[in-house]
Parts: structure tokens; C-alpha cells; sequence
């Protein structure tokens, strides 16, 4: 339990989580590696990328304790599964899923599900989900948090889809307890230009001094 439990207070401390989309393993790497070489130290390499349980697998022994690795677009048990026996620290998707959370529990691995609904988020926090992933976070924006956290304070959001160095401080101020920032950050990989990924992982970490998110 201690394991779960200290994921998530990481996850929550580090705040910042690069979501890693490459069309290649090599290019889903290398950003992860930018991105933790810019100062973010929560990592979720999803499973759209070609061999992404060796991604994982890779990013963990390389980086051993130093750095939360979880999997992202997890649509079923089985893949669930693959991504822990790899050493996902957590489990990540863009929807709920019952079998999921059940098997994330089993191996005690943080199941953060993409949500949008009230039914959604408690439905998902009455299956152990301990952080709820906004989704999509630039269709909802900030005040859905506020909206959400009036009725259910106890739900810790992170938004994911639409953050960027321009509304962090707005997601911030409105309670939520990590953000997901996928091409805001990573998309000059695409281009195999590693080291603007890298600098733009500085800029996110530099912006998040000048904000105090809250702490779980």
C-alpha cells in the first residue's frame, strides 16, 4: 500500500505530466528523456507508441526510482497489465473502465481515468480512482473545476488536452492536483529537435515556481 501511496503523492508533488505520443519508440524515448532532462519527473509514455511496454521497461531502468514512468491510453485489462508487469508506475486512460481499476488495484498501481461527467468522476472514485483525469481538459477549461470541486471536494483532477504555458496558472488557481501536457511540449520531437523539447519541459517547470498548486 506504502507503493500506491507514495505514486501518488509524487505525482501530485512533481505536478507536471508530459504525455509522450511518438510515431516511433526511439522518437517516444528521446522525448521522454527531454522532457525529464528539462526538470518533469512524471512521465506518461502511452500506448499508441509502436513497443510501448519496452518504452516503459527502458525508461525504468534507466531511470530507475528517480522518475514516476506510467502508461497512458490504457483501453483494456490486458494492456493494463502489460504496462505494469513492464514497471508502470501508474495506469492512465481516456475513459473509465471497471476491469481496468480492477486490476490497478490488484497490483496497487494509481488508475487515473479520463472523465468529463459527475456520474463519470464518482463512478470513478467509488472504484479506488484516486486522481481523475479531466478529459478533454480544452473542451471543459478551468471553471469545470471549480464546478466539480463545489459538489465533490474530495475528487483530485488533473486536466489533460489544452494545457499550456499561457492557462497553467488558470488550472492551478482552480484546485487541480497535477496537469497533463502532451504537444504543448512534445511536439518539436516530431522533428527529431530533442532539445527545444527539452527547453520547453524548463519553461513548464520555471512557470510552476511562480504558482503554489495544492498538495495532497
Amino acid at each position: 500500500m506504502d507503493k500506491k501511496i507514495n505514486i501518488l503523492k509524487s505525482i501530485n508533488h512533481n505536478f507536471l505530466v508530459a504525455v509522450i505520443r511518438g510515431a516511433s519508440a526511439d522518437e517516444a524515448f528521446n522525448d521522454a528523456a527531454a522532457c525529464i532532462k528539462g526538470g518533469i519527473k512524471t512521465i506518461e509514455l502511452t500506448f499508441t507508441v509502436p513497443s510501448a511496454d519496452s518504452v516503459i521497461k527502458k525508461l525504468k531502468e534507466k531511470y530507475q526510482n528517480d522518475v514516476i514512468i506510467g502508461a497512458g491510453t490504457i483501453l483494456d485489462e490486458v494492456s493494463a497489465r502489460l504496462a505494469i508487469l513492464a514497471g508502470a508506475d501508474f495506469i492512465v486512460g481516456p475513459n473509465f473502465n471497471k476491469e481496468i481499476a480492477l486490476i490497478a488495484n490488484l497490483y496497487q498501481r494509481p488508475y487515473i481515468p479520463g472523465c468529463m461527467t459527475t456520474t463519470e468522476i464518482t463512478t470513478a472514485l467509488s472504484y479506488g480512482s484516486d486522481i481523475i483525469k479531466v478529459f478533454p481538459g480544452n473542451v471543459l477549461g478551468p471553471k469545470f473545476i471549480k464546478s466539480i470541486l463545489g459538489p465533490i471536494p474530495n475528487a483530485n483532477l488533473m486536466p489533460t488536452g489544452g494545457v499550456n504555458l499561457d492557462n497553467i496558472s488558470d488550472w492551478v488557481k482552480a484546485g487541480v492536483a497535477a496537469v497533463g501536457i502532451g504537444s504543448n511540449l512534445v511536439s518539436p520531437g516530431a522533428n527529431g529537435n530533442f532539445d527545444q523539447v527539452e527547453e520547453n519541459a524548463r519553461q513548464y517547470v520555471s512557470k510552476l515556481k511562480y504558482n503554489s498548486p495544492i498538495k495532497l
